[in-house]
C-alpha cells in the first residue's frame, strides 16, 4: 500500500477542490417551468423551457453550447399548425434580452413608458406578446448569454484563429446556427410547423443568410423573415447614397428635439417624413453625387433645405460639403443646449465633459438600457424560470474581431424569396434610430427585389421611437400588432400550394 505524505495529501485535496469548483456551462440541459399569462385580454398557460443545446463538428463532437429559451403555449393540442418564432438579436457579440424580456416575450421589462430605467428593477407581464399566436425560442449564439465555446477532444481550448473560423464570422454564423435550428426543431417536433424568423439590428444579417442556408442545406423551408431595424445586409449604399439616406432620420430627431422652424415644427412627424423623403431621392442625392460639379447656387440652395430639415445650421452643412457624419449630428444638434443625443435612439440625451468636439463621449442610449437590462434577466432566468449557474451572463460577449468578408446575406434572402412562394419579409424601424436609419430599411426593401416581382411580399413599419422601438410603451403595443398581424398573414390557407 502506498502511504501518500500530508503535504502531498494537502496538494491532492486542493487540486480537487479547485476541480469540483471550476465554472462550467452544461453542455445539454433543460429546466421547465409552468406559468401563467394574459394578452390582449385573455389567459392562458405557458411552459417555459431554459437550457443549453450542443453545437457539434462533422465528427460529432461537441465545439459549442448554446443557451436558449423556449416557450409554448400549453392549451395547444395540434402543433403542427402552430407559428413557432424562432429570435435572435445582434451586436455581432449581444445576448438574445432585448427582445426577449423587452418585446415579444410574456414578460416585458420594468421602465417608464418612454424606456427609460427604474427600480426595483425587473420584469413584468407583457401584455401585447406574440405568444398568443406563435410559440417562440430565443437563442443566444456563441460567447453571448450563457452560451460557450468548449474545450476540443484534447481538452484545449482551440485558437482565436479557429474559433473565429468556427463561429465569429458572417458565413461561419450562419452555417453553424442552420445545424443548431435543425437539431432544436427535430428534438422539439416542430418540423410541420410554419417557421418565422426574426432578428434585430445585426440579427437581421443573421436571419437573411439563414433563410437561404435553412432552404439549402437543412432543407427546412420559412413562412416569414421579420428584420428588426436591419443592417445593409450586403447591399451596397456608401458615396451620396449613404449620405443622403441620414436625412430623413435628422429630420425625425430634429423634429422630437423641437429644431426644426416653426413651420415644419408644427406638422405631424408623419405628415413631414414623405416631404423629406422626396427632397431626398430626387435633390439631396443627385446634388451629393454631382461632387464639386455643383455649382454654387445649387449647392447653396440644396444647403439650406438640408439645414431647413435637419435642424442644423447653413453655416454647419456647408462646412460639412452638405454630407453631414452621424456623429457630427449626434453632437451638434442640442450642442446650444449643452446636450448630445443618443446614437439607437436619439430621443436619448448625454451631457459630455466639453460642448467642444465632433462626437458624443459616450452612447447615451446604451448606458440606460443596459442599466435596466443586466439586472433584469440575471434575476429572471434564476429566480423565475430557474435555470443556474455560476457562468456570467454575457449582454455583449467576445466574438471579434469578426470576419464580414463575403457579406451576401441580402442576396441570400431574395434567393430564399424566390425560391419559396410562401416567404414574406417585413422590416421594422424606429425614426429616432441613428445607428441602422429607417430610410436605410426602406432602402434596403427596395434594393432586394429590383425586379419588383416579390414586392407584395415586402412590407415596411415605423414607429415613433428608436433602435429598440418596443421600449416605448405605445410602440410596444404597435410593433407587436403588426407582428402578430404578419404573422398571421403569412399562413397560406389550408391546401393552398406554393407555386407561382
Amino acid at each position: 500500500m502506498k502511504i501518500v505524505k500530508p503535504f502531498a495529501l494537502l496538494l491532492l485535496l486542493c487540486s480537487t477542490v479547485v476541480l469540483a469548483t471550476e465554472r462550467q456551462i452544461e453542455i445539454d440541459s433543460n429546466v421547465s417551468t409552468e406559468h401563467k399569462t394574459e394578452v390582449n385580454g385573455k389567459r392562458f398557460s405557458y411552459t417555459a423551457t431554459t437550457g443549453t443545446q450542443p453545437v457539434w463538428d462533422e465528427d460529432g463532437v461537441p465545439t459549442a453550447t448554446l443557451f436558449y429559451t423556449y416557450y409554448q403555449r400549453s392549451d395547444i393540442k395540434d402543433r403542427s399548425k402552430r407559428p413557432l418564432l424562432i429570435s435572435f438579436n445582434g451586436g455581432p457579440g449581444s445576448a438574445s434580452v432585448w427582445m426577449h424580456i423587452a418585446y415579444t416575450g410574456p414578460k416585458a421589462l420594468v421602465i417608464d413608458e418612454e424606456g427609460y430605467p427604474v427600480q426595483p428593477y425587473g420584469v413584468k407581464t407583457n401584455p401585447y406578446s406574440v405568444l398568443d399566436v406563435a410559440d417562440i425560442v430565443f437563442v443566444n449564439p456563441v460567447n453571448t448569454g450563457y452560451s460557450r465555446v468548449l474545450p476540443g477532444k484534447d481538452g484545449k481550448m482551440p485558437s482565436k484563429d479557429q474559433q473565429q473560423k468556427m463561429f465569429f464570422g458572417v458565413n461561419a454564423d450562419v452555417k453553424y446556427l442552420a445545424e443548431w435550428l435543425n437539431t432544436f426543431v427535430t428534438r422539439n417536433e416542430r418540423w410541420q410547423s410554419p417557421k418565422f424568423l426574426i432578428g434585430e439590428s445585426y440579427g437581421t444579417t443573421r436571419v437573411s443568410g439563414l433563410a437561404l442556408a435553412l432552404q439549402n442545406q437543412q432543407w427546412m423551408y420559412l413562412n416569414g423573415v421579420v428584420l428588426v431595424s436591419p443592417t445593409d445586409l450586403g447591399i451596397e449604399r456608401a458615396g451620396p447614397v449613404k449620405a443622403a439616406n441620414r436625412l430623413p432620420y435628422f429630420a425625425a430627431t430634429a423634429w422630437y428635439h423641437k429644431k426644426l422652424n416653426s413651420e415644419l415644427q408644427q406638422k405631424d412627424l408623419y405628415d413631414i417624413l414623405p416631404e423629406v423623403e422626396n427632397f431626398t431621392l430626387n435633390h439631396y442625392l443627385p446634388a451629393l453625387a454631382k461632387g464639386n460639379a455643383i455649382s454654387n447656387e445649387e449647392k447653396q440652395r440644396i444647403a439650406q433645405q438640408v439645414a431647413s430639415y435637419s435642424g442644423l445650421s447653413l453655416q454647419a452643412v456647408l462646412q460639412n460639403n452638405l454630407d453631414i457624419p452621424t456623429n457630427y449630428f449626434w453632437k451638434e444638434l442640442l450642442r446650444d443646449r449643452g446636450q448630445t443625443i443618443g446614437r439607437l435612439d436619439s430621443r436619448y440625451l448625454g451631457i459630455d465633459k466639453t460642448d467642444a468636439g465632433d462626437r458624443p463621449d459616450y452612447n447615451a442610449e446604451l448606458t440606460s438600457w443596459l442599466h435596466s437590462f443586466t439586472p433584469a434577466i440575471n434575476h429572471y432566468l434564476r429566480n423565475d424560470l430557474k435555470y443556474k449557474t455560476d457562468i456570467k451572463y454575457n449582454m455583449f460577449g467576445p466574438v471579434h474581431p469578426w470576419d464580414r468578408s463575403d457579406d451576401n446575406t441580402g442576396e441570400n434572402l431574395r434567393q430564399a424569396m424566390a425560391q419559396n412562394p410562401y416567404l414574406k419579409v417585413m422590416t421594422q424601424s424606429g425614426y429616432f434610430d441613428g445607428a441602422t436609419n429607417y430610410f436605410d430599411g426602406k432602402y434596403n426593401m427596395w434594393q432586394l427585389d429590383p425586379s419588383g416581382k416579390m414586392k407584395h411580399r415586402l412590407s415596411f413599419k415605423g414607429y415613433r421611437s428608436g433602435h429598440m422601438m418596443y421600449l416605448r410603451y405605445e410602440d410596444l403595443k404597435k410593433s407587436n400588432d403588426d407582428l402578430r398581424e404578419f404573422i398571421l398573414g403569412a399562413l397560406p390557407a389550408e391546401g393552398v400550394a406554393a407555386k407561382y
